[in-house]
């Protein structure tokens, strides 16, 4: 989440006319995550939260972003209710861009992870693939390796300013992968961005899922990776292998990985790991002016893809 797009007053009472939500009384945008625009609306009804889609999020890859939400709220994940507009729309273009209403849910993103914050992680991460193998629409990996591919071209030599050598460290490991990619891995639909700033708790309870903006049709264990790097790794680049232990074991006795998988792990890693690369080095090269975002490391992603690059197995 970000605040890339200001809005007035004015013009969001009119956009909330289209809305049976109630009047506005206040609203302030959400800094926290880099992608889309978010402003938390408080309306004489409840509290929602108004999501501008932006860069990276294309208008006709929302149906499979929503109906999966939607999807994951009837086997028991908690995901915001999406709001209808009064002619039965989902989407709704705010300013010339993409918007969706949601219901606000209650929680706070955890800040200082615990074993029992990864615990539960892994369990609703399982839960959620294992509804993801049977959910029927597809949708392609829109950030795939190719797009790393370009983002990182794009940085160039510029990249070794963030740190001598970066550029052909990172095009080294684009080989690796492009040769080394596994296949007939199980996927389905996941979310591929479920870092502890999307996830909500309350005391020691997952009380909300959210940004489903990037979620596509992938391998289950490219999201498994994704998420283990986030919630079990320290700003150092370090594996906490008690969180790590307490997510995988968490996520097996949902759903066992197979052989296959188990193998495929640590490739995964790396994979994700320079997923996150790129798209923190590019937007730290080319920022956008007048933007409220909190700006994300690449290098602290760079260490933990090179813990990756020394292991062949994950703790």
């Amino acid at each position: 989440m970000a605040v890339y797009t200001h809005i007035s007053k004015e013009d969001l009472k009119q956009y909330l006319t289209l809305f049976d939500i109630g009047k506005l009384v206040s609203f302030e945008g959400i800094a926290d995550g880099v992608e889309n625009t978010n402003y938390k609306l408080v309306t004489t009804q409840s509290m929602y939260v108004l999501t501008l889609f932006e860069k990276r999020t294309k208008a006709e890859d929302l149906p499979f972003c929503i109906n999966f939400i939607e999807y994951l709220r009837s086997k028991g994940i908690p995901c915001p209710t999406i709001i209808k507009s009064r002619s039965g729309e989902k989407t709704v273009p705010f300013q010339g861009k993409p918007a969706i209403i949601a219901t606000f849910l209650e929680g706070d993103w955890p800040q200082h992870i615990e074993e029992f914050h990864a615990t539960n992680i892994g369990s609703t991460l399982a839960r959620m693939h294992l509804a993801g193998e049977k959910f029927e629409m597809h949708q392609n990996n829109g950030i795939s390796l190719p797009v790393w591919k370009k983002l990182i071209a794009s940085c160039g030599d510029k990249a070794d300013s963030i740190e001598p050598g970066l550029f052909l460290f990172l095009q080294k490991e684009l080989e690796y992968l492009e040769k080394n990619q596994p296949h007939d891995i199980p996927s389905g639909a996941i979310h591929t961005d479920l870092f502890p700033d999307n996830v909500l708790f309350t005391g020691q309870k997952l009380t909300g899922v959210l940004d489903f903006s990037f979620s596509c049709t992938e391998a289950f264990v490219y999201d498994l990776m994704m998420t283990l790097n986030s919630w079990c790794f320290t700003s150092t680049g370090m594996q906490d292998t008690k969180k790590s232990a307490a997510l995988l074991n968490a996520y097996q006795k949902e759903r066992p990985l197979t052989t296959q998988e188990l193998e495929a792990l640590p490739y995964f890693g790396r994979a994700a790991a320079l997923r996150i690369v790129s798209t923190r080095l590019y937007d730290m090269l080319y920022p956008v002016e007048g933007i409220i975002v909190k700006a994300k490391d690449p290098l602290e992603y760079v260490r933990i893809l090179k813990f990756h690059q020394m292991r062949n197995h994950i703790a």
